[in-house]
């Protein structure tokens, strides 16, 4: 067995954004920033993606088990996180944390050892605050060829990747879509990432059926639309290519559940606080 390590960047300025504010000064927003940290860590292995396994999701009692944390906090927070855009619920229940994509890491075991002596040596050399707090979690893989180093794989002459092709193929076939504006490092990655497992086909494919799907572009609850960044995450390319999102008529839900809005005096205080930090 071999075994690779995932890792969460928080950037030193992640308390100084104003989604991170807002929360924080609400009543209890201490404690859903803690809730929203434990959630990040859980997803970083899966992409982003949460769920307790292929068919069943995760519900607000199973979030309180697995984060500690007291079903009250958990269920305020979700409607929080989902009002500020920072999580989203997808219709199959999946929870999804949107900015993991460039704050997930990851290394081999011996690599990682190595990364950590590195990092103790520069210590020693420089009196210097880390500019990031990193938020480790180690799982086994028994296929040793699916655990070669991401940094190595990244250090690797990719030359041949056109990511402006793969952009501009965006742009075309999801004219409804948010626009691209900057290929950053991270969108270089999951683009060698998806073209190491997928066809040119089969990437354009997904892109048509986003395209063409209702919910992907802002037919859902939450009035939320798909981007290039979430369309190119492994899971939800595979979801896409799977059917998952076609257009279809909604079911009637039998179950009797009935959600629970958002309480009109914390959405007033989200407004509030909008406006107070621009």
């Amino acid at each position: 067995m071999n075994e690779r390590f995932y890792w969460l960047k928080l950037n030193r300025g992640f308390f100084k954004r104003h989604d991170i504010r807002i929360v924080e000064e609400m009543p209890n927003g201490k404690e859903y920033i803690l809730f929203y940290l434990k959630l990040l860590c859980e997803s970083v292995d899966h992409e982003g993606s949460l769920r307790f396994n292929d068919e069943i999701p995760y519900n607000e009692d199973m979030l309180a088990t697995i984060t500690n944390t007291n079903v009250d906090i958990v269920r305020s927070a979700v409607k929080v996180f989902t009002e500020l855009k920072m999580m989203e619920i997808l219709s199959d229940g999946t929870i999804f944390m949107r900015e993991i994509s460039n704050m997930i890491g990851s290394a081999a075991n011996n690599d990682n050892a190595n990364r950590q002596r590195r990092f103790r040596e520069k210590q020693k050399d420089e009196s210097v605050t880390p500019p990031l707090l990193e938020c480790y979690a180690s799982v086994t893989k028994n296929n040793e060829s699916k655990s070669k180093s991401i940094e190595k794989e990244i250090e690797k002459d990719t030359s041949s990747v056109n990511y402006i092709s793969i952009i501009d193929l965006y742009h075309d076939k999801c004219p409804s879509l948010p626009t691209v504006r900057k290929v950053s490092d991270a969108r270089k990655k999951q683009i060698r990432a998806r073209l190491r497992k997928y066809s040119i086909e089969e990437i354009t494919e997904a892109f048509e059926r986003a395209e063409a799907s209702d919910f992907l572009k802002g037919d859902n609850k939450n009035n939320w639309t798909a981007d290039f960044d979430w369309i190119m995450n492994d899971t939800n390319m595979a979801k896409i290519l799977d059917g998952k999102y076609e257009n279809k008529a909604k079911p009637v839900s039998t179950s009797g559940k009935v959600e629970v809005p958002m309480p009109d005096y914390m959405r007033q205080q989200i407004e509030e606080m909008k406006k107070r930090f621009g």
